[in-house]
């Protein structure tokens, strides 16, 4: 998806959206994520990206910390197959994305929206464990389909809008819940 199809849309004058185009390496997400959450000290992160298997717009519900075999467009694998050495082997995101995907598909009829618990443990998914043990949480990760399949850029574009300006409502809702419950 051309990411400046989201910064063409915006989220609204109260909300200071930040775009930025992470490399498929290992190294850099370990380098950069923290560098991120650190400059930006973020309310919530979304990570997006583009699944040649994904036939729906995905909201991940976890990343993973173990299992990374496959090299990056490096040609590197970090030796130890995890993200954080000693980190905790799931991490969850703190949003309810089961009520972020039904006000979605209630409000975005022509793009189908899923939940999964598989982020591909690849770049992907390596990034996403990355910022929720940043975040302690506060992190989300949607996987959308390639181009015109079935999605163009305006539809996918309109499609993160809404699920992240829902996912804000859900986190602000929730957030003396949160504050209470997330550490590592």
């Amino acid at each position: 998806m051309n990411k400046h199809e989201l910064e063409k849309l915006g989220l609204g004058d109260s909300v200071d959206l930040y775009v930025y185009e992470v490399p498929v390496e290992y190294q850099v997400v370990q380098r950069i994520i923290p560098e991120l959450w650190k400059k930006h000290t973020p309310q919530l992160v979304v990570h997006v990206g583009v699944s040649s298997m994904a036939t729906t717009v995905t909201l991940e519900k976890c990343g993973h910390n173990v299992g990374y075999i496959g090299l990056d467009n490096s040609q590197f694998c970090p030796g130890s197959r995890c993200c954080v050495d000693g980190g905790p082997e799931c991490i969850d995101s703190v949003l309810d994305l089961e009520a972020v995907c039904q006000r979605v598909t209630a409000s975005e009829p022509g793009v189908a929206v899923s939940i999964s618990k598989d982020a591909g443990r690849y770049l992907c998914d390596f990034t996403y464990y990355t910022s929720l043990y940043e975040s302690h949480g506060r992190s989300a990760f949607v996987h959308v389909p390639p181009l015109g399949k079935p999605y163009t850029a305006v539809q996918l574009g309109r499609a993160l809008q809404t699920i992240i300006e829902e996912m804000i409502k859900v986190l602000e809702q929730s957030e003396n819940t949160i504050n209470c419950c997330h550490e590592y």
